[in-house]
């Protein structure tokens, strides 16, 4: 089995940036009591400004200036490790998040389907990337492995032959000891891994507590039960600003990170979402409504990130909203299997084409569900009679009859000689309704190649044809 783990060194702070509308301006968690106010963590732009990690609140305001404070929410960033966790489904249906900090993933069966290591690696590499989200990716023989080498290497991959040297070039503090162990380890003069590998059972087992001699036993690969990740049946995403948003074109942005993570949890189902709504949250202070929720339906099951944004949005740009927006939820509980559509292998459409599909949601989402109807076929065999405009729906029940494309609104005499090429086919009907027809039907040929859809009464066999339709 080969095993990759994803080590997210900064879940937390990552998982504030991509809501941030300035994720280049400088920014830190804040955590800890009242007393001792603490940064937990820091973006890019604010170590630029010497702040770091576990630095006092007063002194990174003495030292840093003006940067952004938020406060640190540890169930916030395990929702983010969730997330990942259904991205990472769609690589490998054992994924865990058992071990602290990281994803680990079982990806030696899934490599028939993606290609060698390299390649799946830079395909996960990319998506983080999109995603948002910094990492290590770090692929071993078994998962614990994995892990403690992701606290030191990225991008490292070893196999059965290599992993004892590798794990044995580990500094013992960052080897997956407690701080008590590691010190202890360090006060005997222990400073890598492989000195501890060296030490006899029977004394590491006098010396500390059991859970030391089981650590290095799983990562020699003993097999060690874990937590398997089930995907949930329901997607629900959120976004809190800072201020009140009183323009939808401000809620493009939130709106855009939502679809796109809606889209990357589908992704890891396999599957797709046919239903989902927009809830725009309103301060109750200001506000006698405290949300209001926009439904976004489609007429079949999509994934397409830059699809459901484009639905969501025209949705939101009709939409009034009656009050300030403090909150946006993306909530998404309608999510059948995804069928991809059926393409030609030579696709004859110029590139800039879009696809019929896209073009009917497109076209819904802007002008409104009642104005995109569709063809439905009635029992009449009056052909003025037969088609009616009906709610768009997947596909029509086309009649198995021989039809034109193009009717005429009313019947015009055909001039010219033609050539009969089928018929005829009488049509006698509307007794009942004093709008009585009785003709005979026939595919003709102009001189200039043109086909059309011609009758004369019914009975004629000579006279002049009247024409009614025209054939593509």
């Amino acid at each position: 089995m080969r095993w990759a783990c994803l080590l997210l060194p900064q879940l937390a702070i990552d998982g504030v940036l991509r809501r941030h509308p300035n994720p280049e301006a400088p920014l830190a968690l804040i955590s800890g009591p009242v007393q001792r106010r603490v940064l937990h963590a820091v973006n890019p732009p604010a170590r630029t400004l010497g702040l770091r990690p576990g630095m006092p609140l007063a002194a990174a305001q003495a030292v840093g200036g003006a940067f952004t404070m938020i406060e640190h929410d540890p169930p916030d960033a395990e929702r983010w490790r969730q997330f990942l966790a259904a991205w990472a489904y769609r690589f490998s249906s054992q994924v865990s998040t058992d071990l602290p900090h990281a994803l680990v993933l079982e990806v030696g069966h899934s490599l028939q389907l993606f290609g060698p290591w390299p390649r799946l690696e830079a395909r996960m590499r990319e998506e983080l990337r999109e995603l948002g989200f910094r990492h290590h990716l770090v692929a071993a023989p078994n998962p614990f492995a994995a892990r403690v080498l992701a606290n030191v290497h990225d991008g490292l991959a070893v196999g059965d032959g290599t992993l004892l040297n590798a794990l044995g070039q580990l500094p013992v503090e960052r080897a997956g000891f407690s701080p008590d162990v590691a010190g202890s380890l360090a006060r005997m003069g222990l400073r890598k891994l492989r000195q501890v590998f060296a030490l006899p059972r029977d004394a590491l087992n006098r010396r500390f507590p059991r859970e030391v001699l089981q650590h290095l036993d799983r990562l020699r690969g003993e097999d060690a039960p874990l937590a398997w990740y089930q995907p949930p049946d329901v997607f629900e995403g959120r976004i809190e600003f800072e201020h009140d948003v009183e323009s939808s074109q401000a809620l493009l942005f939130p709106l855009r990170r939502l679809t796109a993570d809606l889209a990357a949890f589908l992704a890891g189902r396999d599957g797709g979402v046919q239903r989902f709504s927009v809830v725009l949250e309103h301060d109750r202070m200001t506000s006698s409504i405290a949300h209001s929720e926009i439904e976004v339906g489609l007429l079949a099951a999509e994934r397409e990130p830059a699809m459901l944004f484009e639905l969501a949005r025209g949705r939101i740009e009709q939409a009034q909203v009656p009050a300030p927006v403090r909150g946006m939820r993306l909530v998404a509980r309608e999510l059948p299997a995804f069928v991809p559509a059926e393409r030609d292998l030579f696709d004859p459409r110029p590139q800039q084409a879009v696809p019929w599909t896209q073009l009917r949601e497109r076209l819904r989402a802007r002008l409104g569900d009642a104005s995109v109807q569709g063809v439905g076929w009635l029992p009449d065999h009056r052909p003025e009679r037969v088609v009616s405009d009906t709610p768009l729906r997947k596909s029509a029940e086309m009649p198995d009859l021989l039809r034109p494309g193009w009717l005429l609104p009313q019947p015009m005499p055909l001039r010219g000689q033609v050539h009969v090429l089928a018929g005829p086919e009488r049509i006698e009907s509307g007794w009942w309704d004093d709008e009585e027809i009785r003709r005979d039907y026939y595919l003709v040929e102009t001189a200039q190649g043109q086909r059309a859809w011609a009758f004369r009464i019914a009975g004629e066999q000579a006279g002049p044809f009247m024409l009614h339709g025209w054939f593509a």
